[in-house]
């Protein structure tokens, strides 16, 4: 009597889902290492963070922290991008260039598509699309997509209440003057 519930994967196909998941992985690489994603430096303005990082970034804030008066105008966007370049900067090389290469991942189309569901430019992706693509991911089974969206959210979430904009609506008052 067989188990229905185990799918079997016999020798042949293991070998092809390898095969296809090299493929895919290294023309990613390739494609990222050659468009020149991952070695462009930051925005002028900024540290850490890159040009092609601050679309992506307007995008996500709000569908990460929800519906906020403070996001009418850009600059409590500008504000938290700005507070997440500062905690980037005081993290050691190795934080930032793993931000830096999930931020790329998900600029890149290549790499886009297949992981997020929003083939498009996510920049110009609507709410429902962004928060479909945030619970993809919070809800993969693959690990390495769950810690993509929990950095994610701790990245964002914690950068967003640094900056005063967001203060008022918890009923925090700000940091006492001393």
């Amino acid at each position: 009597m067989s188990d229905i519930t185990s799918p079997s994967l016999g020798r042949r196909s293991l070998l092809k889902l390898g095969l296809g998941a090299t493929m895919v992985l290294g023309t990613a690489g390739l494609t990222a290492s050659l468009s020149g994603c991952s070695s462009s430096g930051p925005a002028k303005h900024l540290a850490v963070l890159r040009d092609s990082d601050l679309p992506l970034l307007r995008a996500l804030y709000p569908a990460v922290i929800g519906p906020h008066p403070a996001f009418d105008d850009g600059e409590a966007v500008n504000a938290a991008t700005a507070q997440l370049d500062r905690s980037l900067q005081a993290a050691s090389p190795f934080v930032q260039d793993e931000v830096l290469n999930l931020l790329g991942m998900l600029s890149l189309p290549l790499t886009r598509g297949p992981l997020t569901g929003i083939w498009g430019d996510l920049a110009q992706a609507s709410p429902a699309q962004l928060e479909a693509f945030l619970l993809r991911w919070r809800d993969s089974r693959f690990e390495l997509l769950r810690k993509g969206h929990k950095a994610l959210l701790q990245l964002l979430q914690l950068s967003w209440y640094a900056t005063p904009q967001s203060w008022a609506a918890v009923g925090y008052p700000g940091p006492p003057q001393v």
